[in-house]
């Protein structure tokens, strides 16, 4: 099969399309004929060799000849292991493949995840929209029950305009929560229709401006942008604080709860964010697809940013 893997870090250049043996489902795992795979920012962090030096993945060394690239995965069961009952051949799926130290990742023709990483996609969304549910989705979630706001609650999130952003003002606006959006000043129309209460463009000084909305200040805040110290000044005393990437959050002043997201596959979370966008209350965005080979491209445009969804590959 065709796949994308990196022997040697660097820029896009460094993607390579390889043939390499079809991977097998062992105990408790499927195999899925990849439809469509997201591109994310930490593909091309592994692919940069940053998570390296990070240390949060091992070198290629230690995995094997090569590393591998992509998270975000929809398309069809194609072998279901030893001890799978919730999945059968041919059945449409999402997924994400959260480990590292694998040699093969979703930029590929197939997939092998474990079971309880899987979920069923959504009926009404194409494999390229289904694609772009799984890791920011997740990021999203898991990144709201880290804050635990209850419902009546204000929280502030940065980058809402961006993937992870913008499902964070879905969900948050679903379970009640009074969101401030702060993001580009062309892109306040589309934080108001995803459910945000409040807007502030991303140019100005921002705690300032959310505490003019929000009067001593918002009881939570979700940094999907990383904008750090600039965001936890809009929170309150012993209010609560996620930022969606490890090792930037700020130090937690005031009694602010600061954590990080590490994001988890979760099977079960996966196919409730996959009800929600069945039903329309959650929106997939794409920003455009390119076959497989194409996945250097995919990098380069990323690298351009102004972005708005995901790009897409399609083996």
């Amino acid at each position: 099969m065709r796949a994308i893997v990196v022997r040697a870090v660097g820029g896009p250049d460094a993607l390579e399309l390889v043939d390499v043996p079809v991977p097998i489902a062992g105990t408790g795992q499927v195999r899925i004929r990849v439809e469509a795979a997201a591109v994310n920012p930490v593909d091309a962090a592994t692919r940069s060799g940053d998570l390296v030096a990070a240390g949060l993945m091992p070198p290629r060394e230690a995995i094997g000849t090569s590393i591998g690239i992509g998270w975000d995965v929809a398309g069809r069961i194609d072998e279901v292991g030893p001890g799978v009952a919730a999945f059968a051949p041919g059945d449409r799926v999402i997924g994400l493949r959260d480990r590292l130290d694998l040699s093969l990742g979703a930029y590929a023709e197939y997939i092998v995840l474990d079971a309880t990483a899987v979920a069923h996609a959504p009926a009404r969304l194409s494999p390229v929209e289904a694609a772009t549910l799984p890791l920011n989705g997740l990021t999203a979630l898991q990144s709201l029950d880290l804050l635990d706001l209850a419902p009546g609650a204000t929280l502030l999130v940065t980058g809402a305009a961006g993937a992870v952003g913008g499902f964070a003002v879905e969900l948050a606006t679903l379970r009640g929560i009074r969101v401030v959006a702060c993001a580009g000043p062309g892109d306040e129309a589309f934080v108001r229709a995803a459910g945000a209460q409040w807007f502030v463009p991303r140019s100005t000084a921002l705690a300032a401006a959310v505490r003019e909305l929000v009067p001593g200040g918002v009881d939570g805040a979700l940094d999907a942008a990383v904008t750090g110290i600039a965001a936890l000044g809009a929170v309150r005393n012993r209010g609560a604080f996620v930022s969606v990437v490890g090792g930037a959050a700020p130090t937690p002043l005031r009694g602010i709860t600061v954590t990080e997201e590490w994001i988890a596959a979760d099977g079960p979370a996966l196919a409730h964010l996959a009800a929600l966008a069945d039903t329309g209350r959650l929106t997939p965005r794409v920003a455009d697809t390119l076959p497989l080979h194409r996945a250097g491209e995919a990098h380069r445009l990323l690298a351009k940013g102004g972005i708005r969804g995901r790009l897409v590959l399609v083996p």
